[in-house]
């Protein structure tokens, strides 16, 4: 059985801990897009600092990486479930960044 929407939003809320506002919204395609905002620190002006970003990378794990590292750099206190899952963000971190870096001589 799929989880709903709002299962989903409680289960994701629940991993990024006391200081994660998680809001799962639709994209064009119908595919699940993941927002996860901080309720503490400000973006710009008013605006929440929040792992959404435009394009394609907005699933699951994507924002959760990007919120595990705001937690560390940000919140370095805090405590979060997603926290134990930090070195494999690490390691996906540097495989995204290894796969966009064209080869010498390409």
């Amino acid at each position: 059985m799929v989880a709903s929407r709002s299962a989903r939003e409680r289960k994701a809320a629940a991993q990024g801990g006391p200081l994660a506002r998680v809001k799962i919204d639709l994209d064009a395609e119908q595919q699940f897009v993941y927002k996860i905002s901080c309720s503490s620190c400000r973006a710009k002006g008013h605006r929440a600092w929040s792992t959404y970003r435009p394009g394609e990378d907005n699933g699951f794990m994507a924002a959760m990486d990007r919120w595990t590292f705001h937690l560390v750099e940000k919140h370095p206190d805090s405590e979060a479930p997603c926290l134990a899952f930090l070195a494999e963000a690490q390691q996906r971190l540097h495989e995204r960044r290894e796969g966009a870096v064209p080869e010498a001589g390409s």
